[in-house]
């Protein structure tokens, strides 16, 4: 595999496409380590204008200092209302990761032979000797949980880790940043891998690395399910110990097989059922392995019980065994997946326990933003008044309708697609009461939480699993959840 270092990028013309938090981070270090940057962004609104601003300091402040890294100086040029033209001189195109790869601006560079890779293939070009592992997980839904989770349970084992990559963190700036200021390496990273990063890094070969589920997702930038699959399996290229798939999902484990590996990387199982050789799975509510162990034919490892895991619910249980296959693979022993999976709790948002009121529980799944992560959430609850709706994305919502109509005590119906979800109901669930709240403003969580309450009795759950983008109302999910949360603050406030 060919190498590369800091050396490589010094004197180059690149070019940087996104003002976005990747593409700041991928201009700095590049411009730190001595190359000619440009920076072009196809907005020029205030935002954008102040991304540049701070860039173009940053600059100016580091060449005057001699502080670009290595000696060299920074440069960085920025472009703004114009990113569809390849700047002139261009020797490499580093792109963020929203940007379609059939945008003008790769097309031009494909039409002057310029690579276009992203953040993640420079950071992996920028490795030096005796750099951290990757432990590589991507997906539909759960990513940042099993990352979180990953991180974890090594840091139980005591090993210096970080979670980083798409889960907010640029992993750009930790590879850099490996030994400086007195402070030891990393020994291995957990790192959160979207579908629009994989497709953007060809040399990236992880130590070992999960695919914890598909379902379509994103499919007006990939334009199909095929090629979003096909960029989520790019995570097994070269793996050299493990790859892992999830045996509930039979694309996750022809993705294995498709994959070009080094001899010796092993294929390994996670199921929420008994688990077979080479497979972690569940067995009288314990999390046990039967990959790494000497006898796998014949012995399995307990790693922790289900208990162990906050919250469990199955999708939740999926995760934590992803988790520590990868992990295990690693050589983690099985006292620190159960100490690491004790340690961890969940981000805010994604089936985060808000109140219980009159023996109804409170669920805020903001994060549940497409059909297969609320799917997932729905399958967590026995009794379900579930407030749904937002910008579909183009999906439908027969199957999931179906599939969880036996646990919807009533549906509360908000955003600019409710109507979708609307028909679903009618076709599947037809018995199970309805409110519709014909309103997008921000005001209507209020509204639609005091409905769900309304509908809900003693027992059941109000569960915010939109099934759908944010946007149409909030300015992301994190927003939408909080008002979710307020909204039954308020409640809690009129009853007391």
């Amino acid at each position: 595999m060919t190498t590369h270092g800091p050396a490589d990028f010094a004197g180059q013309h690149i070019t940087v496409a996104g003002l976005g938090v990747s593409g700041i981070s991928a201009a700095r270090a590049l411009a730190g380590l001595g190359a000619h940057l440009t920076v072009v962004d196809g907005g020029d609104g205030d935002k954008q204008r102040a991304a540049a601003r701070e860039l173009t300091e940053w600059a100016a402040a580091h060449s005057a200092s001699g502080k670009g890294g290595g000696g060299r100086r920074a440069g960085i040029t920025v472009r703004l209302g114009d990113g569809d033209t390849l700047p002139e001189g261009t020797e490499l195109v580093v792109t963020s990761p929203g940007w379609k790869p059939d945008s003008p601006l790769f097309a031009a560079a494909a039409a002057a032979g310029v690579d276009v890779v992203g953040d993640v293939e420079i950071a992996w070009r920028l490795r030096g000797p005796g750099a951290a592992a990757w432990l590589g997980v991507t997906g539909t839904n759960g990513k940042t949980t099993t990352v979180r989770m990953l991180a974890s349970i090594l840091a139980a084992e005591g090993l210096r880790t970080l979670a980083v990559g798409n889960i907010g963190t640029p992993i750009i700036d930790v590879v850099l940043g490996q030994g400086k200021d007195g402070e030891p390496p990393y020994d291995v990273l957990a790192v959160e891998l979207s579908s629009y990063q994989l497709h953007w890094a060809p040399s990236l070969r992880a130590h070992s690395g999960a695919v914890l589920n598909l379902a379509p997702d994103h499919l007006d930038w990939h334009g199909s399910m095929q090629a979003y699959a096909a960029d989520k399996g790019r995570i097994y290229e070269g793996n050299t110990v493990a790859c892992v798939y999830n045996a509930a999902d039979e694309a996750t484990e022809d993705l294995v097989r498709e994959a070009d590996v080094e001899e010796g990387c092993r294929a390994i199982g996670f199921t929420l059922g008994t688990p077979g050789p080479s497979q972690l799975g569940v067995v009288d509510g314990i999390l046990v392995d039967r990959a790494f162990v000497e006898n796998r034919q014949q012995q399995a490892q307990e790693l922790a019980e289900v208990s162990d895991v906050t919250p469990p619910a199955p999708h939740n249980i999926a995760n934590a065994l992803a988790a520590a296959a990868l992990a295990r693979a690693f050589g983690v022993r099985p006292t620190a997946v159960r100490d690491g999976l004790r340690a961890f709790h969940p981000d805010a948002h994604r089936i985060q326990h808000v109140a219980e009121l009159d023996g109804v529980t409170y669920i805020d799944d903001s994060k549940a933003t497409n059909t297969h992560a609320a799917e997932a959430s729905l399958a967590a609850y026995e009794h379900i008044v579930w407030i749904a709706g937002g910008l579909a994305k183009g999906a439908t919502f027969d199957e999931l309708v179906q599939k969880s109509a036996a646990r919807l005590r009533g549906v509360v119906l908000i955003g600019a697609d409710r109507a979708l979800i609307a028909e679903a109901l009618a076709r599947h669930a037809p018995d199970v009461p309805v409110v519709d709240l014909d309103r997008t403003d921000t005001g209507a969580m209020p509204e639609a939480v005091r409905e769900a309450t309304r509908l809900a009795q003693p027992g059941d759950t109000v569960l915010l699993a939109p099934a759908c983008a944010s946007m149409d109302m909030f300015v992301n999910y994190n927003k939408r959840g909080e008002a979710f949360a307020e909204a039954v603050g308020e409640l809690t406030a009129r009853d007391h």
